[in-house]
């Protein structure tokens, strides 16, 4: 049995978190074409006859303005700074968008000793001469191997997850087969509702948005959806509640919520993302468990 962690780090809006689900088989993180979407470390278990491969999704790391976007960097780093000098770094480049001086000041913050793999994704959407232009570019930081895939469509993440198959070491199992992720029911529910409202607003409103489950009783769940300015809290609401009737709808779909009262409650939070404190108690694990655990 060969097992290992494999973190993917790089900038906000990279592709990570489509690469990781495409890597699993199975939706792990939430995804979206908004920047720092993913706000937390979010295990993935990729199941394989003779291995386990444990991917370790991170926020995208870029320069922060706010608390909130301190708060990221910090969990990326720690992700990467937690794993074994047998574990993978993944580094992942858009290939639609040039190597910058973010992509050159992360590459630079990984540990010298790791284990290095350069993964230009988003091959789907970017031309030949594009995905050609970004490996040659890549070429200058000297990783250990290189790959172009697209987590949309599958396209070379079977040789990427061969590849790191064997480079891992012996070991045991991480995870129990049925296990695809470390977050908890609670975690999923509140990403799920985000992943919703993040899909139907403007691109400002969606960095001042955190969820929360705060209730969980049999067959009703309540989350809270902190917003920045009692402004903010009409549009995430909608007229007449449509806007919060449409994202609880989907989100028990996507989660298969079938028979569940599911409650969204807004409420503000003035600036909570420019305040250490209240980020982290936005993005402190959900104390409501499944009942049926």
């Amino acid at each position: 049995m060969r097992s290992g962690f494999v973190a993917l780090v790089g900038r906000p809006n990279a592709g990570k978190s489509t690469l990781l689900n495409c890597l699993v088989g199975a939706k792990v993180s939430i995804t979206s074409a908004k920047p720092q979407t993913t706000r937390m470390r979010v295990m993935g278990v990729c199941h394989l006859p003779d291995a386990q491969i444990v991917f370790v999704d991170t926020p995208g790391v870029a320069k922060p303005v706010t608390s909130l976007g301190e708060r990221l960097n910090e969990t990326a780093r720690a992700a990467v700074a937690e794993l074994e000098p047998a574990d993978v770094v993944c580094m992942v480049l858009d290939a639609t968008a040039p190597l910058g001086r973010g992509d050159r000041r992360i590459w630079e913050s990984l540990p010298e000793d790791a284990a290095t793999v350069i993964v230009v994704t988003k091959c789907d959407r970017a031309s030949r001469a594009q995905v050609a232009a970004q490996l040659s570019e890549a070429a200058e930081l000297s990783a250990d191997a290189y790959f172009p895939v697209s987590g949309l469509t599958g396209e070379g993440t079977d040789a990427l997850r061969d590849h790191l198959v064997a480079g891992l070491g012996e070991g045991p199992a991480y995870f129990p087969t049925e296990s695809v992720t470390d977050l908890s029911q609670a975690w999923r529910i509140s990403e799920a509702v985000r992943e919703q409202l993040l899909a139907r607003l403007d691109d400002e409103l969606p960095y001042s948005i955190a969820v929360r489950v705060t209730e969980w009783e049999a067959r009703r769940i309540r989350c809270d959806i902190a917003v920045e300015r009692e402004s903010q809290k009409g549009i995430v609401i909608g007229r007449g509640g449509r806007m919060l009737r449409d994202v609880g709808t989907a989100a028990r779909r996507e989660l298969g919520l079938d028979g569940v009262h599911l409650e969204l409650r807004v409420r503000v939070e003035p600036d909570w993302q420019r305040t250490p404190d209240a980020v982290a108690r936005m993005l402190a694990p959900p104390e409501p468990s499944d009942p049926g655990d």
